[in-house]
């Protein structure tokens, strides 16, 4: 089941194309991203999928330059636990 990472999500697919893990960031204007959304199917919940999804956005945004701000809650303790990602957070 591969990962696919698109300008404003990451999602987890599953070998016929249905999305079965995402995280999602819109553009809020000015090179910065709102980590909204965050989501797992539940048969693949405690696997670190929703890890790999954040490890994978925050990959991206680090490609293209820009910041977030995370809203989601899962977004915001995965961006407290991991402070080598610190520089990516907007202020």
């Amino acid at each position: 089941m591969p990962y696919a990472t698109h300008e404003n999500d990451v999602q987890y697919l599953a070998d016929d194309g249905t999305v079965l893990g995402e995280v999602t960031f819109p553009s809020c204007g000015d090179g910065i991203v709102d980590i909204n959304h965050t989501f797992v199917d539940g048969s693949l919940r405690g696997q670190g999928i929703a890890g790999e999804l954040l490890s994978r956005a925050a990959a991206e945004l680090e490609r293209s330059g820009r910041r977030a701000h995370p809203s989601c809650s899962y977004a915001v303790r995965w961006f407290e636990k991991h402070a080598e990602y610190a520089h990516l957070l907007a202020e």
